[in-house]
C-alpha cells in the first residue's frame, strides 16, 4: 500500500527559531506518537543535510502533517510518497513471513527468501504499474492463530525464555503451523527487541534430550542391533569405563526400570536402556543412520539462514559419545529438523522434505510454481517405523512419560524430553536451565500430522517435558482434531506381555556426594527420614522437582537436605 516518509532538509530549518522548531516537532510528534525530543535526536543523529525522521506513515496521518506544515508555512520538511508493505494480521506467523527494510527489501523469513519474486519487475509494467508475483504458503492461518494463542499462554505461564511449535502433515511434509515465541509485529519490526526476531524453529540449535530417542532407537532397530523383543536390564544407571580412562555415567531420573525392551525404553524414557542398546551397533553405522534421518544438514525448507545443526563425524567421537547421543546429548538440532525427521516414522519409513511454499502466481493468475510432496529417503522399513510408533503410543499409558498428552478417543504416539542446557560460563550442564519438549504423531493408527513443541528455560511449576509440554501438545491436538474433523471414535488396543518384570523399587541412597534426585517418587525418599546423620525435609507430594543442596555437593554430618515435590 502507499505510505509516506518524512524527511528534513537541515539548511532550511536553521533559520527557524528554536522555540518555533520545538513547537513544530511537538505537533508532528503528537501526530506520529513520538516525543519531540526523539525527532530532534533523529535530525541531529546524522551528518547528512537530508535526513529521514519518520518512515511508513499511513495516508491519514501524512495528510494531517502536510496540512499543518502548509498552514503554518513551515519550511524544510518533505513528505515522500512510497510503496509500503503492510501485514494485516500483525504478528501472526511473523518469524515465517519475515519483514522488509525501509526500502522494501526482504530482510528475514519468506520476505528474504522470495524477495526477487515479490519485488515488482518494472520491465513488465502494465499501464505504468509494475507488480510482483504472489507467493502462497502452506500455513493455515486459522490453525496458526489457535496454536499461537496456546504458545503465548505457555510462554507467560512458565515464565519461559521462548516457545516453539511446528505442525506438519505427516505424509507430505507440508508445514501447517510455524510458531516461535516471543514474537513481534512485522509492521513495526524495528521497534521490537532484537531477540524477538530470532526464529527459534529453524535458526536455534540445542541438544534435544529424550525426544531424540525416537530416532536413536529407530536407528539401532534398523541397523539390526536390537529387535522389538530385545531386553536390557535397567538398574537405574549406565556406567562404563574405557581403556583410555574415560568414564561415563548416565542416570535414569525415575530410578530403576528393570527389564526393558524397545517399547519400555521409549515409554519410560529409559536412559540406561537406550545407552545399552547403543552398544549393539558400530559408531560409523550409528552416525550414518542418524544422518539418514536428516540430522547435521538443512531440511531444505524455503527459509534463508536455516541452521543445519551438528552431529560430529565419527573420528571426533569419544567413548561416551555413542551412549550420550542415544539419550539426546552431544547432538545439536532444530525444532524443524526433529519434526521433519519424524516423517520417516509416520510415513512408513520414508523421510519427506519439509516445505512451506505452496505456489507462486503472477498478477495475471498464471502459475509459476506449484509445490509437490518430495520423498527424500527410505530411512526405515515400514515394519520398523510401525514398531517405533507402537512404542511411542505406549508412552501415553499410565506408566508412560506421555500420559498427560493422552486423548481417550484419539490414538497418539508421543515422546517427551527434558534436556539440560549447557552453561556457557562454566562449560557444564546447567542445574537450572532446561528445554522441555514433546513430539506427537497422530492418529497413531494412520498418521496424518506431526506436532512438536518445546519450552525454553521454563521457570514455572516444573521443568519436565512430561509435565510442562505434554499438556500443551494435548491441547494443540484437540484443536487440530476439531478444526480438521479427525475421527475420534475408537482407539486401538495396545497389547503387552501378561507380565512386565520390574525389580522392587530401590530406596534412594545418599552417601558421600549428593545425588540428582529430581524426578524421584516420594515413596523412594521416605527411608531417608530415618537417617540420624543428616536432616532430610520433604515438602509436597509426587516427584522431586528441586533440591538443596545441588547434585555433586559433598555430604557432611548434620547437613540439612530439602526436597520439594510436585
Amino acid at each position: 500500500v502507499d505510505a509516506y516518509d518524512l524527511a528534513v532538509w537541515k539548511p532550511s530549518i536553521k533559520s527557524i527559531k528554536q522555540a518555533t522548531l520545538t513547537t513544530v516537532l511537538e505537533k508532528i510528534g503528537s501526530l506520529l506518537d513520538v516525543q519531540a525530543s526523539e525527532l530532534l535526536a533523529r535530525i541531529n543523529a546524522k551528518d547528512s543535510n537530508y535526513v529521514y525522521i519518520a518512515r511508513s506513515i499511513e495516508h491519514t496521518t501524512a495528510e494531517a502533517i502536510r496540512n499543518y506544515l502548509s498552514d503554518e508555512k513551515v519550511q524544510g520538511f518533505t513528505l515522500e510518497r512510497k510503496s509500503h508493505r503492510v501485514y494485516p494480521e500483525g504478528s501472526l506467523a511473523c518469524h515465517l513471513l519475515g519483514f522488509v527494510s525501509a526500502s522494501n527489501e526482504g530482510i528475514a523469513g519468506i520476505e528474504a527468501s522470495f524477495d526477487k519474486e515479490l519485488v515488482p519487475d518494472k520491465n513488465k509494467a502494465i499501464g505504468g504499474l509494475a507488480f510482483g508475483n504472489s507467493v502462497y504458503l502452506t500455513i493455515d492461518s486459522t490453525m496458526q492463530y489457535k496454536l499461537e494463542k496456546l504458545c503465548r499462554t505457555a510462554l507467560l505461564e512458565n515464565n519461559a525464555e521462548g516457545v516453539m511449535m511446528v505442525l506438519m502433515e505427516a505424509k507430505t511434509g507440508r508445514i501447517v503451523s510455524y510458531i516461535s515465541m516471543p514474537d513481534y509485529d512485522p509492521n513495526t519490526a524495528f521497534d521490537a527487541p532484537r531477540e524477538n526476531w530470532l526464529d527459534r524453529v529453524a535458526n536455534y540449535v540445542y541438544e534435544p534430550g529424550s525426544v531424540m530417542k525416537i530416532f536413536t532407537m529407530g536407528a539401532i532397530l534398523s541397523l539390526g542391533g536390537i529387535t522389538e523383543k530385545t531386553t536390557f536390564y535397567c538398574k537405574g544407571a549406565y556406567e562404563k569405563e574405557y581403556t583410555s580412562g574415560e568414564r561415563v555415567i548416565i542416570r535414569c531420573s525415575t530410578g530403576a526400570h528393570g527389564l526393558v525392551d524397545l517399547e519400555h525404553i521409549l515409554a519410560y524414557s529409559c536412559n540406561t536402556g537406550a545407552a545399552l542398546a547403543s552398544e549393539t551397533v558400530s559408531v560409523r553405522d550409528f552416525y550414518a543412520k542418524l544422518r539418514d534421518f536428516g540430522f547435521g544438514e538443512k531440511t531444505g525448507v524455503e527459509i534463508k539462514l536455516e541452521d543445519a545443526g551438528l552431529i560430529q563425524p565419527p573420528e571426533r567421537w569419544s567413548g561416551r559419545t555413542k551412549p550420550t547421543i542415544a539419550i539426546g546429548q552431544e547432538v545439536l538440532v532444530t525444532a524443524l529438523q526433529l519434526t521433519t525427521a519424524a516423517t520417516a516414522v509416520a510415513n512408513n519409513g520414508m523421510l519427506m522434505r519439509a516445505h512451506v511454499l505452496d505456489k507462486i502466481m503472477t498478477v495475471d493468475n498464471e502459475l509459476v510454481f506449484q509445490a509437490e510432496p518430495t520423498q527424500v529417503k527410505q530411512v526405515l522399513t515400514p515394519e520398523e517405523a510401525k514398531a517405533i510408533l507402537k512404542a511411542m503410543e505406549t508412552a501415553t499409558l499410565d506408566f508412560g512419560t506421555g500420559k498427560r498428552a493422552r486423548i481417550e478417543d484419539l490414538p497418539i504416539a508421543v515422546k517427551t524430553g527434558t534436556a539440560q542446557m549447557l552453561d556457557t560460563k562454566t562449560k557444564r550442564y546447567s542445574e537450572t536451565d532446561f528445554i522441555a519438549s514433546t513430539l506427537a504423531i497422530f492418529p497413531a493408527t494412520n498418521p496424518q500430522y506431526i506436532l512438536y513443541a518445546a519450552v525454553i528455560k521454563p521457570r514455572g511449576s516444573s521443568i519436565f517435558g512430561a509435565r510442562v509440554v505434554a499438556p500443551i501438545v494435548r491441547d494443540a491436538i484437540l484443536n487440530v482434531a476439531s478444526l480438521y474433523g479427525l475421527s475420534r471414535s475408537s482407539v486401538a488396543t495396545i497389547e503387552h506381555p501378561s507380565t512386565i518384570v520390574i525389580p522392587p523399587a530401590q530406596p534412594v541412597q545418599i552417601t558421600d556426594v549428593m545425588p540428582d534426585l529430581r524426578g524421584i517418587a516420594k515413596k523412594l525418599l521416605l527411608p531417608l527420614l530415618k537417617r540420624t546423620d543428616i536432616h532430610v525435609i520433604i515438602e509436597g507430594n509426587g516427584w522431586v522437582v528441586s533440591q538443596d543442596p545441588l547434585p555433586g555437593t559433598p555430604i557432611t554430618p548434620g547437613m540439612m537436605i530439602r526436597l520439594r515435590l510436585e
